[in-house]
């Protein structure tokens, strides 16, 4: 990977553990974060992440305040580790200086962010990662991490760029951050974010952990639910997952759901929510197959009439 250029948009939770694991590989990776003074704490205190995954005070050479502001020499491989909500803004600032081989690498929570990208830079740019860690920010360039169930998942939307991929998810295995390359890996979001959709909804109405939802017994109902409808829509995207597959992912949450959903957090400070890509794209290709989705619908409009209530 000697010859690529890479960047990090978005230096927050899971950015400062990846922008972590590609400097160790590259410390001429390049950084972007629009956070006052953030430039100047990392580049001088470095990134350090603890817990599950740990890095101690990683070295920063080049961080910047806007996408738009990598100029040359421009990266060719750039990681975008925001909110899905900045996501647009995020690709605005990058067609200034995107180029014909530029490869862009969604790593958010939600559905479709990849075809978002692809949407305005062709297939052959969007690459997509299904991350399975869960961070919380200390500081700047400051994160603590809770768990991390290995590998995350990289894959791309173009089979011509699965080598590429291959390499990339390497830079990352030997930064500390296993990654495997998969060839489908729409499959693997669909396999992750069936839970988050789900459980981040449910988190935010009733402002619960992920392991209290899931026993009580009101709501444990609403979410078996919503899990099943998760499942009727993945079906007619061409992923038809188990009921051993919710069986694993059930466990997968008792195991892991010590904490709020993210989204959560957002909502008690104000912050936008990324339900759009969560619960409301479960139902954005529900109506497009024609699959009634009640339970999903309720808790996605009650998540953006808080959302909208936030924003008053």
């Amino acid at each position: 990977m000697s010859n690529h250029r890479i960047a990090v948009v978005g230096i927050g939770a899971t950015g400062a553990v990846l922008a972590a694991a590609l400097l160790k590989s590259d410390p001429e990776t390049m950084l972007v974060d629009p956070a006052p003074g953030m430039a100047a704490h990392v580049k001088e205190h470095g990134i350090t992440v603890s817990g599950a995954i740990t890095y101690d005070a990683v070295p920063v050479k080049h961080f910047y305040g806007q996408s738009r502001d990598l100029k040359e020499p421009a990266p060719d491989i750039v990681f975008i580790a925001t909110k899905t909500f900045y996501l647009k803004p995020v690709l605005d600032g990058l067609e200034s200086i995107f180029k014909p081989g530029m490869k862009i690498i969604s790593t958010h929570n939600g559905l479709g962010t990849e075809d978002v990208i692809a949407e305005r830079f062709g297939a052959d740019a969007a690459f997509r990662m299904s991350l399975n860690y869960g961070v919380a920010v200390e500081g700047p360039g400051r994160v603590a991490a809770a768990f991390f169930n290995p590998p995350n998942h990289l894959g791309c939307l173009k089979p011509e760029n699965s080598e590429l991929g291959r390499e990339i998810a390497a830079v990352l295995s030997k930064g500390g951050l296993t990654t495997e390359f998969v060839e489908n890996i729409k499959l693997f979001v669909w396999k992750k974010m069936i839970m988050k959709c789900t459980m981040a909804s449910i988190c935010a109405v009733t402002d619960k952990t992920i392991k209290e939802a899931l026993q009580s017994p009101p709501i444990r109902e609403i979410a078996d639910h919503c899990f099943q409808e998760a499942l009727a829509v993945a079906r007619s995207q061409g992923y038809d997952l188990s009921e051993a597959y919710l069986k694993d992912a059930l466990a997968y949450l008792e195991k892991v759901g010590v904490h709020k959903d993210s989204m959560c957090a957002d909502l008690a400070n104000h912050n936008p929510t990324e339900i759009d890509f969560l619960g409301g794209k479960v139902v954005e290709y529900a109506k497009q197959a024609g699959i009634h989705v009640p339970y999903y619908t309720v808790m996605t409009n009650l998540v953006r009439d808080l959302d909208a209530a936030n924003k008053k």
